[in-house]
Formats: structure tokens, C-alpha cells, sequence
């Protein structure tokens, strides 16, 4: 099983969301900032990404800066409280799969979780390929 914890108006989340699909995968979708997250919830996809509060706060396009999370000498566990009251802090998508947790920013790290993926060659909504007409990474033909 594959949950997405996911946010329709960001760009990188439907990117993640299409690849899994296009992989033939139908992914558990939860929609994060209708049902806001529970703190042992944020704790266990924390500590399986490996992640803390401070690396999963989302800085650009949220409240993090006008709340004053973005101080050096705010605690994990402040920034932990205020992602639970605004739920748009927390960075995604964030995926769960057999493979593992991962914040998959970019998109195309969610690859790492699945078992298959899309046939290549495949492009992001932007237009950029990430998988060629092999079906390989198109980032590890550039090095």
C-alpha cells in the first residue's frame, strides 16, 4: 500500500501523485490540510523519513516566517505545535510505502519507493523529463 499525504495546489505533490498512479498504483490519498495531522502522526512520519520539525517546515508559501518559526531559537517542538494548528507548514508531499517514508522533494524521488514505475520516456507537468525512453532516471544520464 502507498499513502500519499498530499496537497492539490502544490505542483510537486500532483507531480509525486501522477507518477504513482501512472505506475498503476491507486494510492491511499490524504488530503493534509483537511485533516490536519495529530502530533504522534507528524512524530511517526517524522522518525521514519527520517526528518525533524525544523527539515520538514515548510518556509516559502506559508506562514512560518510571520509566525517566527524561522528563528534560530525556535524549538522542534514549537515548530511541531504550530504545524499542527497550521497544517501547510509541514513540507510535502510526504510518501509511505513497503519501501520506506520520504518527503519527496522533488517529485521524482518518490521512483525510490515503487516497486514499478511509469513507462518512460515521462515529464513532470513542467515539461521536464525524468525518465527516458528506457525507462532510466534522466538526472543519472546527465552525470
Amino acid at each position: 500500500m502507498i499513502v500519499i499525504h498530499h496537497n492539490p495546489e502544490c505542483g510537486t505533490s500532483r507531480n509525486t501523485l501522477k507518477i504513482i498512479q501512472d505506475a498503476g498504483i491507486t494510492p491511499v490519498v490524504i488530503d493534509y490540510l483537511t485533516e490536519g495531522w495529530s502530533r504522534a502522526q507528524l512524530l511517526a512520519l517524522f522518525a521514519a523519513a527520517d526528518l525533524t520539525p525544523k527539515t520538514a517546515l515548510r518556509t516559502s508559501k506559508s506562514p512560518a516566517q510571520a509566525l517566527g518559526l524561522l528563528d534560530e531559537k525556535i524549538t522542534d517542538d514549537e515548530i511541531l505545535e504550530a504545524m499542527l494548528i497550521h497544517p501547510i507548514l509541514v513540507n510535502r508531499p510526504i510518501v509511505c510505502s513497503p519501501k520506506g517514508v520520504k518527503l519527496c522533494r522533488p517529485s521524482e524521488q518518490v521512483l525510490d519507493l515503487l516497486d514499478l514505475w511509469p513507462e518512460g520516456p515521462y515529464y513532470k507537468e513542467d515539461g521536464e523529463m525524468i525518465l527516458d525512453e528506457q525507462g532510466k532516471k534522466a538526472s543519472e544520464k546527465q552525470n
